[in-house]
């Protein structure tokens, strides 16, 4: 599968290296240079938007139409200034990529493990004590691509339901946010069937 990373950040090439090493072929770029940023959109089967959520704005449009976009991005008001819908839980931070992405298919994910993790614990078999992902998404097919590519790095993907109510379960400052949990784990502070 070709991957488009957007993002040159410490996410964005954790998981370029990752998704590498299991065969997909991917492109990285920061959001330095439009062209380029549209040239991997382009390329890509699925985008990976590993920038700072203020930065969202900046990815293009046209060329992410109908496909999946995994966001990873968490909104930080001390990074990228107060934004009040955010502040009063009006919406979340993938709710906007989604607005401002339109036609595109965001999913949330990778977003509430440290990088340092993400880096540490990949590529590990089901039997090795794997770490899970919250996954969120109102797309099933995003979703399941979403997923799919996690268990493919070593992780164990559980989906944490729609964009809007399962991403605020996985968003900064709550039980499962930079918390190493294994999937049964999550599943329970997620509150989610087993």
């Amino acid at each position: 599968m070709r991957i488009g990373i957007i993002g040159a950040g410490q996410v964005g090439t954790t998981l370029s290296r990752h998704l590498a090493l299991v065969g997909h072929d991917v492109s990285l770029t920061g959001l330095l240079v439009e062209k380029t940023v549209r040239a991997v959109a382009a390329f890509a089967d699925v985008v990976v938007v590993a920038t700072p959520f203020s930065r969202h704005r900046e990815l293009p449009v046209a060329e992410l139409v109908g496909k999946p976009v995994i966001d990873t991005t968490n909104y930080d008001p001390e990074v990228d200034g107060h934004v009040l819908d955010l502040d009063e839980d009006l919406t979340t931070s993938s709710e906007l990529v989604q607005t401002h992405l339109t036609g595109a298919l965001v999913v949330k994910a990778f977003n509430a493990i440290r990088w340092e993790h993400l880096r540490d614990h990949a590529h590990r078999d089901r039997y090795a004590g794997r770490l899970a992902i919250p996954v969120s998404g109102d797309h099933p097919r995003a979703k399941k691509t979403a997923m799919a590519l996690a268990e493919e790095i070593g992780f164990d993907a559980v989906d944490a339901g729609g964009l809007a109510r399962g991403g605020r379960k996985h968003q900064p400052g709550t039980p499962v946010y930079a918390v190493d949990l294994t999937a049964s784990d999550l599943r329970a502070r997620l509150h989610l069937a087993t």
